[in-house]
Order: C-alpha cells, then sequence, then structure tokens
C-alpha cells in the first residue's frame, strides 16, 4: 500500500494552479472531469504521489457540499491498494464504515471506494485501485 494522492478541494482549478504549478513548480500532467463524482481533477505529480486538486461541478456534489462547509483545503487521504472488494471485506469486517458500500469509477479509470471520516479520526480516506485494462 502506498499513499496514491492527496485530494484537495478547491474552488477554482485554474485559480489554485497559481500556487500549485505557478509557485511551487509542480507540473500539470493531466485534467479530467469525473461526472460520477460530480468534479473536475488537476493532477500534480510530486515524487510517487500526486497532488489532486478538485473542483466541483455543482454545489450539490460531494466536494461542492464540502467547499460550503469547510472552504477550501485537503479532502482525502487516497491509497492505492490490490484488490479493492477483498480490502473492503476485511475492512467491514472490522467495522470500518464504507461510504456507498461498493467501489465506482475515478479518475484514471481506476476503481476507488471511500471510508467513513468516521472510521479515520477524522479524516475522509480513499482506495484505489487501478484497472488492468486502462
Amino acid at each position: 500500500m502506498k499513499i496514491d494522492h492527496l485530494g484537495i478541494a478547491v474552488r477554482s482549478i485554474s485559480e489554485s494552479l497559481k500556487f500549485y504549478r505557478d509557485a511551487l513548480g509542480l507540473e500539470l500532467t493531466a485534467t479530467e472531469t469525473v461526472d460520477d463524482q460530480g468534479v473536475q481533477v488537476a493532477l500534480l505529480p510530486v515524487g510517487e504521489s500526486r497532488i489532486e486538486l478538485l473542483e466541483p461541478l455543482s454545489e450539490a456534489s460531494a466536494v461542492g457540499r464540502f467547499l460550503a462547509k469547510r472552504g477550501e483545503g485537503l479532502h482525502h487521504i487516497c491509497y492505492e491498494v490490490e484488490n479493492l472488494e477483498t480490502q473492503l471485506e476485511a475492512l467491514k469486517a472490522q467495522g470500518v464504515k464504507i461510504l456507498d458500500g461498493y467501489p465506482r469509477r475515478g479518475a484514471e479509470g481506476k476503481r476507488v471506494a471511500f471510508l467513513h471520516p468516521a472510521s479515520a479520526n477524522g479524516v475522509l480516506i480513499e482506495l484505489s485501485e487501478t484497472v488492468k485494462d486502462h
């Protein structure tokens, strides 16, 4: 397991790039719309991990609600795992709350699932699995 990325909720990717790209010198390698999650995503590698800027497509999306409640900032930590279903079953058996209860499509065609912050000391955790044919 490794940290795949840190998800940061932002109101505007273009405005946020003034800091992450222009000030810090990180390279923007990809942008993508993930309709299933209601976000526009920008990916900026940092070592073996990445920063994932998340701009909501609407105020009703999960990231839109997060911004309205908490403002911009760290939204989640994503860990890359193998065999996502097995991981989820093991976590459920330990009493960890799984949001949605099943994997769904994330950025870059990965399969993702989220763990409820109540199970992780207030931090939203994403687990992602690379789909072999993507």
